[in-house]
Parts: C-alpha cells; sequence; structure tokens
C-alpha cells in the first residue's frame, strides 16, 4: 500500500525540474507510505516516476520502488495482488529476486502484456514504463479500490494517487461544473469527472496506455448482469460461501499483523468472524466507533461487541464527540481531496485512526450492499413496481420479480422512512424505472435556493444517470439489477474513495474481501428472487452469515450504516463552528452556492443532516483547495 506519482512528456521532450518536482509530488503523497520513498527517471528526462511506501509485502529494502525488472522496464504500483503467490509459481520462481508483489506486476507484463490485469487478484493502481515498446501503460482495479488520477497540461502527463499531488501543475483553480452538478444530485460526480476542472479519474477497470503523444484509455474488464434461472438457491449459497472463505484467505496474506473495521452489520462482522475462525483465533483486532452521548440510536457498538464476545477477539473503541468533528473535519475533506459520498468519512476518519494504532492492515465489508443489494430505497422503489405490475397484470415473470403478496412482510423496514416515501409517491408514481429511481435518488431538488443553477447548464446529470442505469451490461427486464448495478458503477467507487483516504491518512491499508472478482461475477448472475428473496434485503448473503454471526445481529431490522449525530451538533456544540464556516467574507461571495441561505436554513436541517453536510462539505473544500491555490503553485518555486 503506497502513494504513486509520476510526469510524462508527451512530446518525449526533456522535462525541466523533473526530479525536483517528483519529490514535491512525493511529499503531499507521505501520509500514504511513510516506511520509505523512491524516485526513477528515465535517462532522457521526460518521464519519471515517485513513490511513497506503506511496507505490508516484503518488508525489506529489495521490494522499494520504484522498481524495475532488470530489462528497462519500471513500475510504480498502489495496492496489493493477493494471489501473487500463485502467479509466481506459474511465472517461475527462479525469475525473482524479491519476495514482492510489485515484481510479479512486472514479470505478468512481460509475459501477457497489458493483459496482465487479467490475471492479478486484488487492489491495485499502477504506471509502468515499458522500454522496448517506448511506451507508459497504467491500469486501476476492477473495481476502484485503489485510486488514480491524471492531468494533462501543455502536453505533460500527470499522475498521482491523490489529487493534492497534481495541484501544483495547474495553471489555474477552477470547479468542474458539469462534476459539481453531479455531486448536488448525488453526492458524487460520474464517468470520471472530478470537482477539479482537467482533472480526471481513471475508471474502475479502465487502462491507459500513452505511446507516440497519444493517450488511449480502453475498458479491460466489464461486470454482466446475466440471471442463471437453472441452479438453485442451495447452489448459490454454497458456491459464494466458498468464494467468500478463500477471498478472506487471500486478503489475509500480509507480513503484518491485520485487524478489522467491525460496525455492528452483517458485511463486516462476517468478514471479521470468518478471518478469525481462518486465523485460528488469538491475532484477530477489531476497530469500531460511537456516539454514545446521543443513545442507541447512534451507538451500534454492542453489536460489534456481541460478534467480539462469540470469537473471542479484542475490540477497540473510539467514542466521538462534537469536539473531534470540530478538530477534525477540515482535515476529513482535505484527505478526500473534494467531497464525496456522506457523512460517514468524518467517522470513519475516526475509527481508522484508532485502527493506525494497532495494525498496519484491516479488513472492511465495503461493496455487500451494492453487490447483494442491501439499501432500503431498492425495497421503496421495488415495492412500487410490484403495485404497479399488480395493476396491470404484469408480475407472471416471477424470474424478475419479487410479489407485492411476498414483500409485504418485509415492508417494515421501511418504518422510518414514510417521510421519504411521502416525497417519492408526491408525483411521477408509476413513470418508467430509470425516471422512478433518478428521483430517488437525486438529492438537487432540495437545494433550490443554495445553489445558482443558472451557472450549471446545459448539462444534465440525468442524462449521464440513464446512461448508465441503462447499461448494456445489464438486462432490463430486472429493476433490482437495475438499481444495484448503477449504484456498483457509481456509489461504491464513491464509497471506496473514502474508504482509501480515512485509512491512508493515518498510513493504514483497508482491504475490501466482498470485492473480489469471483463474488462479483457469482452475484451478477443470482436471480432477484433468490438474491431479494420476498424484499428481503440481501438475503443470501444473511443466509449464509448465519453460520458466522449471533442472532442479535441477524436479527436486526435497524442497521443505518453509521449514522452520524449532525443535526444535534449542528444545532448544539458545533453550531458556532458552523455558523463561521458560512460567514465568512469569502464563504458569502461564492459563486455558485448562495452561503446566505444556507446561513436561513441552518434550523431547518434533517435528521441526520445529509443536506447540510453537503454543503458544509463543499465550503470547506473551497477553503482548503481553491483559497489556497497560490499555497501549491509556490511548492515548484
Amino acid at each position: 500500500m503506497c502513494g504513486i506519482a509520476g510526469i510524462v512528456s508527451l512530446q518525449k521532450t526533456k522535462y525541466p525540474y523533473l526530479n525536483r518536482y517528483l519529490r514535491v509530488m512525493g511529499a503531499l503523497l507521505k501520509h500514504r507510505g511513510p516506511d520509505d520513498n523512491g524516485f526513477w527517471a528515465h535517462h532522457t528526462e521526460y518521464l519519471g516516476f515517485a513513490h511513497q511506501r506503506l511496507s505490508v509485502i516484503d518488508l525489506s529494502q529489495n521490494a522499494q520502488q520504484p522498481m524495475s525488472d532488470r530489462n528497462g522496464n519500471w513500475i510504480v504500483f498502489n495496492g496489493e495482488i493477493y494471489n501473487y503467490l500463485e502467479l509466481r509459481k506459474e511465472l517461475g520462481e527462479d525469475n525473482f529476486v524479491t519476495q514482492s508483489d510489485t515484481e510479479v506486476i512486472l514479470f505478468a507484463y512481460r509475459k501477457w502484456g497489458v493483459d496482465c490485469v487479467n490475471h492479478f487478484r486484488g487492489m491495485f493502481a499502477f504506471a509502468l514504463w515499458d522500454e522496448k515498446e517506448n511506451r507508459v501503460f497504467c491500469a486501476r482495479d476492477h473495481f476502484g479500490i485503489k485510486p488514480f488520477y491524471y492531468l494533462v497540461v501543455d502536453k505533460v502527463f500527470y499522475f498521482a494517487s491523490e489529487i493534492k499531488a497534481l495541484l501544483p501543475f495547474i495553471p489555474e483553480f477552477e470547479t468542474d461544473l458539469e462534476g459539481f452538478k453531479d455531486y448536488l444530485s448525488f453526492q458524487l460526480c460520474l464517468n470520471g469527472k472530478t470537482l477539479f476542472k482537467n482533472v480526471s479519474e481513471l475508471l474502475p477497470a479502465h487502462q491507459i496506455i500513452l505511446k507516440d503523444a497519444n493517450l488511449n484509455i480502453s475498458r479491460y474488464w466489464e461486470v454482466i448482469y446475466n440471471p442463471d434461472f437453472h441452479h438453485t438457491a442451495n447452489y448459490f449459497e454454497e458456491e459464494l460461501n466458498s468464494r467468500l472463505q478463500d477471498s478472506i484467505t487471500m486478503h489475509l496474506r500480509s507480513d503484518v499483523p491485520v485487524g478489522a473495521y467491525v460496525s455492528g452489520g452483517v458485511d463486516s462482522s462476517t468478514i471479521a468472524s470468518i478471518a478469525t475462525d481462518i486465523q485460528g483465533g488469538g491475532n484477530m483486532m477489531g476497530f469500531t466507533g460511537k456516539f454514545s452521548q446521543y443513545g442507541s440510536k447512534f451507538d451500534e457498538s454492542e453489536y460489534a461487541q456481541a460478534v467480539a464476545d462469540e470469537k473471542n477477539f479484542e475490540l477497540k473503541s473510539i467514542d466521538i464527540s462534537a469536539t473531534d468533528f470540530i478538530n477534525n473535519i477540515e482535515k476529513v475533506i482535505y484527505h478526500l481531496d473534494y467531497p464525496v459520498a456522506g457523512p460517514g468519512s468524518f467517522p470513519q476518519y475516526m475509527v481508522s485512526e484508532l485502527a493506525s494504532k494497532y495494525r498496519k492492515v484491516v479488513l472492511g465489508g465495503q461493496g455487500g450492499d451494492e453487490i447483494f443489494g442491501g439499501y432500503t430505497r431498492y425495497l421503496i422503489a421495488y415495492f412500487e413496481q410490484c403495485i404497479k405490475g399488480a395493476i396491470e397484470g404484469s408480475m407472471s415473470n416471477g424470474n424478475y420479480v419479487v410479489t407485492y403478496e411476498s414483500i409485504i412482510p418485509n415492508l417494515v423496514a421501511l418504518k422510518n422512512y414514510k417521510p421519504m416515501l411521502k416525497e417519492f409517491w408526491k408525483n411521477g408514481l408509476f413513470d418508467s424505472m430509470d425516471k422512478r429511481y433518478f428521483q430517488l435518488v437525486n438529492r438537487a431538488p432540495t437545494l433550490d435556493k443554495e445553489v445558482n443553477w443558472e451557472l450549471l447548464e446545459p448539462y444534465s446529470s440525468r442524462e449521464t444517470f440513464s446512461k448508465i442505469f441503462n447499461g448494456k451490461n445489464v438486462k432490463k427486464e430486472s429493476y433490482f439489477d437495475l438499481m444495484t448495478h448503477f449504484d456498483f458503477k457509481t456509489l461504491l467507487p464513491a464509497l471506496l474513495q473514502v474508504e482509501d483516504r480515512m485509512s491512508m491518512a493515518h498510513s493504514l491499508e483497508s482491504r475490501v474481501p466482498l470485492l473480489d472478482r469471483s463474488i462479483v461475477e457469482l452475484a451478477a448472475t443470482i436471480p432477484a428472487n433468490i438474491k431479494f428473496k420476498n424484499g428481503d434485503m440481501k438475503h443470501i448473503f444473511k443466509n449464509i452469515s448465519k453460520a458466522y454471526l449471533p442472532e442479535k445481529i441477524l436479527k436486526r431490522t435497524d442497521k443505518m450504516g453509521f449514522p452520524t449525530p449532525l443535526t444535534q451538533w449542528f444545532k448544539d456544540e458545533a453550531s458556532e463552528f458552523i455558523y463561521d464556516i458560512f460567514s465568512s467574507q469569502k464563504a458569502l461571495s461564492r459563486d455558485l452556492i448562495n452561503n446566505d441561505q444556507v446561513l436561513q436554513g441552518l434550523s431547518n436541517e434533517g435528521e441526520y443532516g445529509r443536506k447540510l453536510w453537503g454543503l458544509l462539505s463543499l465550503e470547506i473544500w473551497q477553503q482548503q483547495f481553491h483559497d489556497k491555490a497560490h499555497e501549491y503553485r509556490k511548492m515548484l518555486d
């Protein structure tokens, strides 16, 4: 786990100050890899790589990066290739001089070329210089677990693990208006956009080839949603359980001790439980957070403790306060590079800080909700389609639908979502599936007064949403697959950005065993009436988890996903802090946001503070980056 960066002159002309600028980039990424650093410049001085190392596999100096295959090729790599031991045997043990997975990538590339990425199980982002072909090959893992950002300025290609390492090279700091409009709708950006104009994110499962001043981007893998109606639920459960065991075994490969985030939910608890069994007990340590000041509504630690007690591992907990929020929220936004997803990034930052005191590596449960269908909004949207199908008499195809009769017993899960249901059904009832799901996830209508919308035309986030939602890789008959597919392609990478940044802010490697290619590809073939049986969210995964978890967790109906008492803080201990953020002279003079309107609406924030969280994150982002643009440019002086 590391931080990577590089500079490539597309015209192959000598790049002035190459070595010094690479060190500037490395310094901005030092938190990602404080154990060591390394730099390499091609003898022509038109390209070079920088690396900050967090030592996890092969702790020796032999594994230092940038690394060469001793045949002219060089690589900088961030991540873990979990099947590196198997690949070593396939590629020939005698070829290797280190025990690292980095060297495996180099030799896999020599054998398979750019197709090497299809042989990897793991999380990765890398750039590789091919001396013979005179090109740079960059790639990002299948799901976007590890980050890769790039920028082209004056025919020079810059890349880095985090945008902050690119900022010294941006001539003018401007907000990407299309990315900004996406953010207002979804609290994330679509199709590789970021909130920084001209800075792009390499999408998951994509690669870049730089050769002869050309930048060629292509997809190397796609998940195909093709329901398998020939196998039984028992078959899928057995196969999924086997693949889950195998994935966690692979993810435990490390030359340092491994811990686990344990939220008290099914996903993280199951992973921690299985990992403890695989390790034979004794070595596992779990980490969780709580807001005990506000009672059980914001404190799920009893469920995390139940897993720890049953599996007999130590659970470390942090009680998070409003003071922690005031002292750390600016650091959270800085490490995120730009706002993304919901308030969960803040408590995750705090729990990661705790975990980093005891471990270098932790396992997490990210991905389960998008793969198996764990969000309550799926039930809301599906319930409407069930009613529509019953009225129109179009519910005969049981392969693709959950009937309204069977879904009724599970509607108790919507108990706390009545205001959301009321708003959702206010208009557009029974419209097309994509229009209805867009309305369910679109947050822009709540920002009518706070945003200067006339500055954001003519780009349509709605059109971009529809192209992703109606992707060619998913059958249109399955509403459940259409919804989970959209979130898999958009929300999941955003949450993985949070996962990566909040852990790496504390030099901690976070691994996500549910995001194994074998698991994801299997899940995409499981019919909705098995994954989502009778409207029971994550039904198949919960069935598997019965063998590993205490009843207390399995019977939960109130899992909220690390709820944070923002509204309480905004109205109480943090009110003065929040007011000061929005009322500064610069805040009140923003072009895109009317912060005076934000101030007027502070007292009307909803219970979990998602609207205010989004606006607060934007303003802090402006202060952290746009208002400090001159400081980044001075780094090159």
